[in-house]
């Protein structure tokens, strides 16, 4: 992608175009906004625009991916890691591995995400029992296990909505 493509419009969050745009363009630079959104210091406030970024991010994965969104004590955003990469259906999650991250990252609650490559985000008996396992082990050490988001081209599901949290 080239950045003299697009310039800031007049108003806050407007851009302008200055040359032709590919879909391969769009797509990234929809990455590249997702990403912002997610960066550090960003208070998360409204879980549907978190699911827009995070399905901007991952619905497009071929294969699932595990990540972690880690927050301070105020549900700032520290960092959003991908952690592990699976298969067209799976991905190894190690919980010490997990709780190794949220520590290097003075984390005081986390959120998890993964996708469905299939496309749609209906947790499955195998995430609500990784749910299960990841919170006991971050509750080890004092850190907080707020949700669980599933990502799927058909949109998001959370766990913590569904009294799995």
């Amino acid at each position: 992608m080239k950045l003299h493509k697009l310039r800031a419009g007049e108003t806050t969050g407007t851009y302008l175009v200055e040359s032709p745009l590919t879909e391969a363009d769009i797509l990234l630079m929809a990455q590249q906004l997702a990403s912002q959104r997610l960066s550090r210091g960003r208070k998360l406030t409204d879980p549907k625009h978190v699911f827009t970024h995070l399905q901007t991010l991952l619905a497009g994965s071929e294969h699932e991916v595990f990540a972690l969104l880690l927050l301070d004590s105020k549900h700032r955003v520290i960092a959003f890691r991908e952690l592990f990469r699976g298969t067209l259906d799976s991905a190894s999650v190690y919980p010490r591995e997990v709780v190794k991250l949220a520590l290097q990252c003075n984390a005081a609650a986390v959120i998890l995400v993964h996708n469905h490559p299939s496309g749609d985000p209906e947790p499955s008996q195998a995430d609500r029992e990784l749910t299960s396992k990841l919170r006991d082990a971050l509750s080890l050490v004092g850190i907080r296990t707020l949700d669980h988001i599933v990502v799927g081209s058909e949109g998001c599901v959370s766990l913590a909505e569904l009294g799995h949290v």
